[in-house]
């Protein structure tokens, strides 16, 4: 994530707070020293903060390591004003095992609590609720009513909180994923607007929540289509078979060239027929900038980058493009480069298969049942054209 500083590595996963989380302890250190004008309640103030986020990363590292349990790594976690966001390399495919990697990060917080409170009940410190809040009270007291917070907080039923990921995978048990995705997406929007209105009246912060929360669980919705659309898709369906290659000895000016008249950014690099490099557009915008434009190709093009072959199937090569820095990506069959598969690409044809999905639901829907066959077929022709074009064929659509 961008604007992040990396705090360390630790069982294996990096960890990174994001610069607006400086913002926050700027803001507490501030209100503190304006209701109190002491530097002791400050630094206490301050102090509790950074305690509280360690929880919240011991949260996030409760959703990492249940997850690893089930052979998901986890990418990172960082630390944000809002919370902790953990990214993991993919979503547990068994409602089971989303559901237990979503209930760990709660669970971490509740043990937390539960812990705090033996403490101090066996030693005493327990003070009347009265005199306990966010902001003042007994440190440990205060941690604790605010890890049970957490817990209550993050079982919402809501996306992209954990109890949003709960519901989903209990009525993925019931029901396609998609629409268990698209049914906590409605219900997490929906309490982003509440949010967003208690942050009208009482506290502004929630406005920053509902924020949050919205753009997740639309993102969310989103990827749940994604994955629907592209379920049973092979790489040769979203690849593009009209492409231009360079050689490791043509000069950049050429390819400057190719750039200018066509549509590619970067480019494989063919040698005696074998793909040895990718050529990308900002390696040549580095390269022209550095030196002069007869510069060959294997100076600057890139020699460790990820391929695809034609069978596979879409989904898993999507996510390694995700995890990688490129774009482009060659397509191989039978050791031989067949064709590229861009991120941009692979966007087309999933709007173009919800378009045709949307369609054919529609028609099935308003149209007497001796003429949907009909409708759905027409559908089906145009939408085989439209793949045709980019290369691919017909496998996994209209789903």
């Amino acid at each position: 994530m961008k604007w992040s500083w990396k705090l360390g590595t630790f069982t294996g996963i990096r960890v990174y707070v994001h610069a607006t989380f400086l913002l926050l302890l700027g803001w507490i250190a501030f209100s503190h020293w304006l209701q109190y004008r002491s530097l002791a309640p400050t630094v206490v103030g301050v102090a509790f903060i950074l305690a509280l986020f360690a929880c919240v990363l011991l949260h996030e590292y409760g959703h990492a390591l249940a997850a690893r349990h089930f052979g998901i790594a986890t990418r990172d976690i960082t630390l944000l004003p809002i919370g902790g966001v953990a990214r993991l390399e993919r979503m547990p495919e068994q409602p089971n095992q989303e559901l237990w990697v979503a209930l760990a990060g709660p669970a971490v917080n509740l043990v937390i609590a539960v812990v705090l409170a033996a403490y101090l009940q066996l030693t005493g410190h327990f003070e009347p609720l009265s005199q306990t809040g966010m902001t003042h009270g007994a440190f440990l007291e205060r941690l604790l009513f605010a890890n049970l917070f957490l817990v209550g907080f993050n079982m919402i039923p809501a996306f992209p909180m954990d109890g949003g990921r709960i519901l989903r995978a209990l009525l993925a048990k019931r029901m396609q994923y998609a629409r268990a995705t698209g049914i906590a997406a409605v219900i997490g929007q929906g309490a982003a607007f509440v949010f967003a209105l208690l942050g009208l009246f009482t506290n502004p912060f929630l406005l920053f929540i509902a924020l949050f929360v919205w753009i997740g669980a639309a993102q969310e919705a989103g990827m749940a289509q994604t994955k629907s659309l592209l379920d049973g898709v092979l790489v040769r369906d979203a690849a593009i078979s009209d492409f231009r290659v360079v050689s490791p000895r043509d000069e950049l000016s050429a390819v400057v060239r190719l750039v200018l008249r066509g549509w590619q950014q970067d480019f494989p690099v063919i040698d005696h027929g074998h793909v040895i490099g990718m050529l990308t557009r900002r390696d040549v915008l580095a390269a022209l900038a550095a030196g002069p434009a007869y510069t060959s190709v294997s100076h600057c093009m890139e020699r460790d980058f990820p391929m695809a072959e034609a069978g596979e199937s879409l989904q898993p090569v999507l996510a390694r493009m995700q995890q990688s820095e490129f774009d482009t990506i060659p397509v191989l069959e039978n050791g031989r480069l067949l064709a590229l598969l861009t991120r941009e690409n692979i966007a087309e044809y999933v709007m173009i298969s919800s378009a045709v999905k949307a369609a054919s639901e529609s028609a099935r829907a308003l149209s007497p049942a001796p003429r949907v066959e009909g409708v759905v077929a027409k559908s089906l022709v145009q939408h085989t054209s439209l793949v045709d074009s980019l290369g691919g064929t017909t496998s996994g659509v209209a789903r």
